[in-house]
């Protein structure tokens, strides 16, 4: 069984991509999200990749 990486519909901040990564890594959210904010200091694309990401990875579909 394959596993889609999805953003996250239920620990999104912004846009559920910190989220969506961090539960295919089986991490948690926070460590996730804190990387991303020190991965910022240093020099890189790293806003631009969140932005792709958010664009191409799909929503999670939301259980009803």
């Amino acid at each position: 069984m394959t596993k889609t990486l999805t953003r996250s519909n239920r620990n999104r901040v912004i846009a559920g991509v910190c989220a969506g990564l961090a539960e295919s890594l089986g991490w948690q959210p926070k460590t996730m999200r804190l990387l991303f904010v020190l991965s910022c200091l240093l020099p890189g694309p790293q806003v631009l990749i969140y932005l792709v990401l958010w664009i191409v990875m799909p929503k999670r579909p939301s259980a009803a």
